[in-house]
């Protein structure tokens, strides 16, 4: 797909793609911090490209009209960005090990990514004293995260490459 405008059909894709990275999510929400989209994140950065950013930012719009906004909803506007420039970064890489290190480390990273805001909003203490009470759920995101990716990465690129390859030629 083409970095170009996006048409109609592409907007209908990325619309679905979204709304599906929220229904997965939806479905293991009695799983604390296990969870598919960073998976789902990496791979629209892969086989997609820049555009993929829709669908994931679509899932950001739902995650808020569902949950409200507070300070949590703030560092989901760059917390996704951050592993998607990741992924763009490395979309070459084959290993799905490496793949899976990846999403790993950015579940650790998690509540430290996020603690920005907390940063912002109340200063280093507020921060450190989040994320610190946080990390026990970060090793479960960290952990679930990597055996995620490590099962379905490769399995999830080529079904989405030929998703990919089926759409452009319709």
């Amino acid at each position: 797909m083409g970095q170009g405008r996006l048409s109609a059909r592409r907007a209908v894709l990325f619309s679905l793609l979204g709304a599906m990275i929220f229904a997965l999510k939806m479905a293991m929400v009695q799983l604390p911090n296990l969870e598919p989209v960073s998976l789902l994140v990496m791979v629209l950065a892969v086989c997609f490209g820049w555009q993929g950013l829709y669908a994931v930012y679509l899932y950001v719009f739902l995650e808020w009209a569902v949950w409200g906004i507070g300070l949590w909803a703030v560092c989901y506007l760059y917390v996704w960005l951050v592993l998607f420039c990741l992924a763009r970064a490395f979309r070459k890489m084959e290993s799905a090990l490496g793949w899976a290190l990846l999403s790993g480390c950015f579940g650790l990273l998690f509540g430290a990514l996020c603690a920005l805001v907390y940063w912002i909003s109340g200063g280093w203490a507020a921060a450190v004293s989040w994320w610190m009470a946080g990390i026990p759920m970060d090793l479960v995101h960290g952990g679930g995260n990597f055996a995620i990716a490590l099962v379905l990465f490769k399995p999830l690129r080529r079904w989405m490459t030929k998703l990919r390859t089926w759409y452009e030629k319709r």
